[in-house]
């Protein structure tokens, strides 16, 4: 009992007389500091802003962000750290329709939470040097995870960085600085030189899959009807319990609903998961004492086409379900115009990124096969690699016990997937399969317009001390 204060009294004198690394500072910073002084700020060295009463120009140099801050950022973004519980009930109880569990992807676990374990969202990086892309859980091989994981609980997230990302540019990626690519208030310092820019790109596809999987299954049964089509079943008409299937197509069951809600749902799950890499991306900004913004980068596909994604081009009229006679009258009249849908990433002759979905597959049931093999192939498939990537002490006893979809489920699916396809051009229907919609931008601040615009409490002392701590360390 007396030897307890010592030791605490002995480790209060250590660490004060030894100064922390920057690792260490970061690691003691309070979550509630960062919770109370996470803020957008907009101002970085080099920067000039125009017009207005905040006019201002930087006599500051530019200074990108050194490897250990990107490090730390990409690992709020996107690190991996872990598996994840998944308590789930994955057979029917004692009720009908009380499972469904197997509507989990993976078993691993990134710094922001996504819906059955999908992990939407690829992380591009993009700085003076060039752009990098983060590689997701499901890019790597699953004998991998476990040493990112080690790295990242052991807080050796340069180490992590490096073997996550993949160069595909020597250049920083630009948009145009005109609209609609930018919008008007963001072209002074979006994306400026000397910052790092973060941009989270969502593959819409695999979740599409996932989500239709379990609506098709006995334990929802759903009946989606194409809103754009006369509210006509949308390919799955084989399906519905009139004609002896399985699927609720009576309209008093509440389980039947247009394409265009189911295909928000899934839009509005990764938002969910985009926001929370963007909180993660606004605390780690604030712990390391830098300065930031999360802003608007929706245009369909201006980004996704600077970052060098193989590009398709399809009729408005396509895109509509108006089919080729509508399609030809429309352009003769020029009111018909092309629209370029983003549709996989390469690079140096590597598929980077790939959607479920043509043309890296010939078809949408080719699609939806190699999709179930990911989750179910013998041996190698996330829910049957005999427990190697879960938290459970008898991974594969549990796997194991994870049921397949049935029969019935994975041809409405199928059948589903193919009639969007094949009506629509592009699969979901609503935006092809990748998306970017939020982008947060990190640099250093120039607190000399700070200090000239604003009371002192308007940065934290984190942000005042940033340069003291890091770059005598660096």
């Amino acid at each position: 009992m007396i030897a307890e204060p010592s030791l605490r009294h002995a480790r209060n004198t250590l660490e004060l007389n030894v100064a922390p690394t920057e690792m260490e500072h970061l690691a003691r910073y309070p979550l509630l500091d960062a919770l109370l002084h996470r803020r957008s700020r907009r101002f970085g060295k080099a920067m000039t802003l125009e017009g207005g009463p905040l006019a201002y120009a930087s006599a500051h140099a530019s200074e990108p962000l050194s490897i250990q801050e990107e490090a730390a950022l990409a690992f709020a973004a996107c690190g991996i750290t872990g598996f994840v519980t998944g308590e789930l009930p994955y057979q029917n109880g004692n009720r009908a329709e009380s499972g469904g569990g197997n509507k989990m992807l993976q078993f691993i676990g990134r710094t922001a939470a996504s819906a059955d374990g999908i992990h939407a969202y690829a992380v591009f990086v993009i700085n003076d040097d060039g752009v990098w892309l983060l590689k997701r859980p499901q890019d790597f091989e699953r004998a991998e995870l476990h040493e990112m994981i080690e790295a990242a609980q052991t807080q050796r997230f340069v180490e992590l960085y490096k073997k996550m990302r993949v160069q595909i540019s020597d250049t920083r990626a630009e948009i145009p600085r005109v609209a609609p690519f930018t919008q008007s208030f963001n072209k002074w310092d979006a994306n400026a030189r000397g910052t790092t820019y973060f941009l989270p790109v969502a593959e819409l596809s695999a979740g599409y899959i996932n989500g239709l999987l379990y609506m098709f299954s006995e334990q929802f049964a759903g009946f989606p009807r194409d809103d754009h089509r006369f509210f006509l079943p949308a390919g799955i008409a084989h399906f519905a319990k009139s004609r002896g299937g399985h699927l609720h197509d009576d309209l008093g069951a509440g389980r039947t609903g247009p394409v265009s809600y189911i295909e928000s749902w899934l839009f509005e799950l990764c938002a969910v998961e985009l926001g929370a890499i963007v909180q993660n991306l606004g605390l780690m900004t604030q712990a390391l004492g830098l300065g930031g913004f999360p802003h608007f980068v929706a245009h369909p596909y201006s980004w996704l086409q600077a970052l060098g994604f193989r590009m398709e081009t399809l009729a408005a009229t396509r895109l509509a379900g108006l089919g080729k006679m509508v399609g030809n009258i429309a352009r003769a009249f020029g009111q018909n115009f092309d629209v370029p849908t983003a549709v996989g990433l390469e690079h140096a002759g590597r598929v980077l990124l790939k959607p479920y979905a043509p043309p890296y597959y010939k078809t949408m049931r080719e699609a939806v096969e190699a999709f179930l093999d990911f989750k179910y192939a013998a041996g190698s498939g996330s829910l049957r690699d005999g427990g190697r990537a879960t938290a459970w002490r008898d991974g594969a006893t549990v796997q194991a016990g994870i049921p397949h979809y049935s029969k019935q489920t994975v041809q409405a699916t199928i059948a589903y997937c193919e009639y969007i396809y094949e009506r629509y051009g592009r699969f979901p229907a609503a935006s092809g399969p990748f998306r970017t919609l939020v982008a947060y931008q990190a640099h250093h601040l120039d607190l000399d317009f700070y200090q000239k615009f604003y009371r002192s409490d308007a940065l934290s002392e984190t942000q005042y001390q940033h340069d003291a701590l890091w770059h005598s360390q660096i």
